[in-house]
């Protein structure tokens, strides 16, 4: 079974609580392995090296991992698995011949293990895996707190700690309801949010009409306070278009 520890392009969509405990109880019992995507929730985006560790506490044999590991400057990606299917790997492929037999044409590209290499030390030299536990992430949650109070939004969904959530957007400002997906409405408020961002000079992406924010493991508090003023600003910008195109529902 592979699974995202939070949804990440679906929109940051945040497990219940106890949810992946039971998933991992489900697997053990019919004898399903659990590898975790962690290609966005990894290497600290939770506040923790792993989002699994952060949604737990179940344990995946394999992780996948991506962009991460070299901040996206060059390609690279990874398989990690536990001990016990190494074992499996390396076993098997020494009735080959001894060579490993679950390689890839580009594996171990040395320009990728090098730049890898460098991002990794500089995670551990500046402590990036906390980031999302100290100043920086309580900053993060507060003004998500704040924007949660603007009539456009629905609903902030976000983890205790770390830089990933996503602001819904809705139509219905007194129920304060999501717009239905795969109606002629949805996705119109999070493209309008999405457009009066750029003109403010903030980068968002909006799945649908929920507004996502990922912001880099290096801002900085101050950062965080002009990522949200700006926010704030495009959503009033947003409110009016969605006002004078009459996409709300006023009662």
């Amino acid at each position: 079974l592979i699974v995202e520890p939070i949804q990440g392009a679906g929109g940051v969509v945040v497990p219940p609580e106890g949810y992946f405990a039971e998933v991992g109880r489900v697997c053990r019992e019919h004898g399903v392995e659990l590898v975790a995507d962690e290609v966005i929730t990894g290497f600290g985006r939770t506040g923790n090296v792993w989002g699994f560790e952060t949604v737990g506490p179940e344990a995946p044999v394999s992780i996948s991992a991506a962009k991460q590991l070299t901040s996206a400057y060059v390609p690279l990606s990874a398989t990690i698995v536990n001990a016990e299917t190494m074992d499996v790997l390396r076993d098997e492929s020494r009735k080959t011949g001894g060579v490993f037999a679950h390689g890839l044409t580009y594996s171990g590209h040395p320009l990728g293990a090098a730049v890898a290499n460098t991002v990794l030390d500089i995670y551990e030299r500046d402590d990036l895996y906390s980031v999302g536990r100290g100043p920086v992430g309580q900053a993060f949650a507060a003004r998500l707190d704040d924007i949660a109070a603007h009539p456009l939004v629905g609903e902030v969904r976000k983890l205790p700690h770390g830089l990933l959530a996503a602001v819904e957007l809705v139509a219905d400002l007194a129920g304060r309801t999501p717009v239905p997906l795969g109606t002629p409405q949805s996705g119109k408020l999070g493209k309008l949010a999405q457009l009066a961002c750029y003109e403010r000079g903030l980068v968002v992406r909006a799945t649908q009409d929920a507004v996502c924010l990922c912001p880099p493991l290096v801002v900085s508090v101050d950062q965080i306070h002009e990522l949200f003023d700006k926010l704030h600003l495009a959503l009033d910008d947003a409110l009016a278009a969605a006002a004078d195109q009459g996409l709300l529902q006023a009662d």
